[in-house]
């Protein structure tokens, strides 16, 4: 394929995509041999594809936002908007 009609962005989203799709096929042939070789009494539950592929949002855990984190964010967002140095 010619590269040169394509912007740098565009080129970039290819590239993504690509190692998306390798990923997709790779991470089930990944759990398929996992869970042969899982033993049940040791894991119950059953290895996904999302377990082993790195582009899988599953993995993302949220952070508990707990009255600290918001004291905290309220003290370097709200507090501090005089006092930056410019």
């Amino acid at each position: 394929m010619d590269p040169r009609p394509l912007t740098l962005r565009e080129l970039l989203w290819m590239a993504e995509a690509r190692g998306r799709d390798a990923w997709a096929h790779t991470s089930v042939l990944c759990a398929l041999i996992a869970n042969v070789n899982r033993d049940p009494k040791r894991r119950p539950r059953a290895f996904r594809p999302a377990d082993f592929d790195p582009y899988a949002k599953e993995h993302e855990k949220p952070i508990p936002a707990g009255k600290r984190a918001f004291e905290l964010m309220k003290q370097v967002f709200v507090d501090n908007q005089g006092r930056r140095a410019t």
